[in-house]
């Protein structure tokens, strides 16, 4: 008799216990076959490879919101994906769906993003017409990373990733779950990092976000999970009541017109804009100062070559680029 390995074992377990509606590992399929692991399923897998990458190390140097924020507590890119991690897994649970799909896709779906956050994406955008970080967290994922080899994920944690922002729907409910999730996650914190900040209060949310959500981003995330478990269960899709999908819009556009485009931040945005736009023209002339890797990973396009290398800096790696390449030195 075969002795069944522990990877067998988990994959036995998953069609046992999780709901019909669920995503399997054992029928995840990759573009490149490879031999099986006696440990871990091919979603754990996946996510595994996703938390050991160079592009998920550098979330931690990624702005969510605040540019060079003063304080230690400020979400990053990293600390945002740990968060929908956590909360999506619990949706997952709540709805007996497969969490190590859902915990790859969250881990990854941001991999993607410029310095500077949305500011970062939107000069490039301005500048080589479309650019969306879903889509670079894909080529990243596929083509960049593990030089130039890719990771090699499964097709549901690549669809989950591309699909988590924009028109599109994941085509399980995992995926789907991550969508709503990462939303989530942003505006509940990005309002306590703007409270943090000064920038907003408790009495100025609007009225219905107050009396459906709570004023706390404890009580908001608890009452949109809850929600999202009880309007879901038994369905093949993952939805919203509409009395807490209307209040999360109204959050939603709230958080746009008093943070996301605030005056406030304006000038820090521009600046970001300014970092990213000059390093891109900068490398756009100077292709011979890119990595090694680039320009072949980019099958010499020059355009695109660059934009994989700029749009991939940290933070803080940005500012020290462009000081070292403008600013002189004492």
């Amino acid at each position: 008799m075969v002795r069944e390995s522990i990877r067998e074992r988990t994959e036995r377990e998953e069609e046992e216990r999780l709901s019909p509606f669920a995503a399997l590992s054992r029928y995840a399929k990759r573009e490149r076959d490879e031999q099986e692991c006696m440990i871990r399923t091919r979603f754990q897998r996946d996510r595994d490879r996703i938390l050991h990458s160079k592009p998920f190390r550098r979330l931690k140097h990624k702005t969510q919101v605040y540019i060079a924020p003063t304080g230690d507590h400020y979400r990053t890119r990293m600390t945002h994906s740990l968060e929908v991690s956590q909360i999506c897994r619990t949706i997952g649970r709540g709805l007996k769906l497969n969490e190590d799909l859902i915990e790859a896709i969250a881990l990854g779906h941001d991999v993607g993003h410029t310095p500077f956050g949305h500011v970062g994406e939107e000069a490039l955008r301005n500048i080589i017409g479309h650019f969306e970080h879903n889509e670079q967290s894909i080529r990243i994922l596929t083509k960049l990373v593990n030089d130039g080899k890719g990771l090699n994920l499964t097709a549901p944690v690549l669809d989950g990733i591309l699909n988590h922002t924009g028109e599109g729907v994941p085509e399980t409910l995992e995926g789907q779950i991550v969508k709503i999730g990462d939303r989530i996650a942003y505006l509940c914190h990005d309002y306590d990092d703007a409270v943090r900040a000064g920038l907003l209060s408790a009495l100025d949310l609007p009225s219905n976000v107050r009396s459906v959500l709570g004023d706390n981003p404890s009580s908001m995330i608890t009452a949109m999970v809850v929600d999202m478990i009880a309007a879901s269960t038994g369905q093949k899709q993952i939805e919203q009541s509409e009395r807490v999908g209307q209040a999360m819009h109204e959050f939603r556009e709230f958080m746009f017109a008093r943070v996301y485009n605030s005056s406030t931040l304006r000038e820090e945005r521009r600046k970001g804009q300014f970092v990213v736009q000059t390093l891109f023209r900068h490398y756009l002339d100077h292709t011979d100062q890119l990595p090694a890797g680039y320009f072949e990973w980019a099958q010499g396009d020059k355009t695109q070559a660059v934009v994989d290398y700029v749009s991939g800096l940290s933070d803080n790696y940005a500012i020290d680029l462009f000081q070292g390449l403008f600013v002189p030195r004492h």
